[in-house]
């Protein structure tokens, strides 16, 4: 079920021992885990409470992250006093102004704000990963496709072969483990709806980031791919294709970068139309429903790639084209 933005019965205390006793507190955001968060006003302070509720939640990743981030000169949230047994963090707040609504209203900056969304990653990628971070290659990216034919299949009537289906996958993703890019910090969920324009910060600490709690050890293309193919909102195929030639021109990557690009990109895109039909199916969250024809047209996209071959056999196969955008048409009218 989704979840309630009323603030945990211990936050005001865990507040007042933080300094901030009395301070108004708004709901701010939800997000497709049990996280919530809500803006903090005294006077004229303003801070972000995230209520991460155990045992669903457990801050402590988001705090190592956020330090980490900071150190190599990237802008996340301050931690400004933490609960970490009962999951609450007071944040430093890094605004309103969030990349989404800034394209969305200036699409003419599309190209200069991808651009310094890049950069970042570029910079990111620059340093040797996390200590600590678990990996995330070939056997998790082959583990998170399940949530295909576990959830979507089943949700859409279809019956299909997921040994073909694994065996497919694997032909693809197993010269991407191992193509020698990387290991690097992968952020995991790195798109427009976490990503804030920092007032008075320029170049990459511009770019506030939040959401990067599940950040693993993987490869540098992962993260590019969760920018330029958002689920929730159209990224132009030319700035798509501009990105990727920045990213490429800055770090010296070869052309093994771009095939693991469609490929990871199909591996995400696949992924996300499983853990958006299990938002619905076992959490009670039906608007993530209207995100899936999306999804379907990305992952057309990068199947079109020709070391796709395998994986868009299996989908032709298996996947006829009335299981795959027309059963959420009506979930975007």
């Amino acid at each position: 079920m989704a979840a309630s933005m009323t603030p945990p019965p211990h936050a005001e205390q865990f507040l007042a021992d933080a300094g901030w006793g009395g301070a108004a507190i708004a709901p701010l955001a939800g997000d497709a885990s049990f996280r919530r968060y809500f803006r903090v006003h005294l006077d004229e302070r303003q801070a972000v409470l995230m209520d991460a509720p155990p045992p669903h939640e457990d801050p402590r990743p988001f705090v190592r992250v956020a330090e980490w981030l900071a150190q190599v000169g990237l802008s996340a949230p301050e931690i400004l006093a933490r609960d970490e047994e009962r999951g609450l963090l007071l944040l430093s707040d890094l605004g309103s102004d969030r990349l989404r609504e800034q394209l969305d209203q200036a699409p003419h900056r599309e190209e200069e704000l991808y651009a310094l969304a890049t950069d970042v990653l570029v910079h990111l990628h620059a340093r040797p990963p996390m200590d600590g971070l678990p990996p995330h290659g070939l056997e998790q990216w082959l583990t998170e496709l399940d949530l295909f034919t576990e959830w979507y299949c089943p949700a859409v009537g279809l019956e299909v072969d997921p040994g073909a289906y694994r065996a497919a996958w694997e032909q693809v993703l197993a010269p991407v483990a191992g193509d020698g890019l990387g290991p690097v910090t992968v952020l995991r969920d790195y798109h427009a709806e976490n990503i804030m324009l920092v007032g008075g910060r320029s170049g990459v600490s511009h770019m506030g980031l939040l959401d990067f709690q599940d950040a693993l050890a993987g490869h540098p293309a992962y993260d590019l791919c969760s920018v330029l193919e958002d689920a929730r909102r159209d990224v132009p195929p030319a700035i798509e294709r501009s990105m990727i030639n920045r990213y490429v021109g800055a770090t010296g990557a070869s052309e093994v970068f771009e095939r693991a690009y469609w490929a990871l990109a199909a591996q995400r895109n696949t992924r996300i139309l499983g853990v958006f039909t299990r938002l619905w199916k076992r959490d009670g969250k039906p608007g993530y429903r209207r995100f899936q024809p999306r999804m379907w047209g990305l992952l057309e996209r990068d199947l079109a790639q020709p070391h796709l071959a395998p994986v868009r056999d299996w989908f032709s196969r298996n996947v006829p084209a009335d299981k795959r955008v027309g059963p959420w048409l009506e979930e975007v009218q």
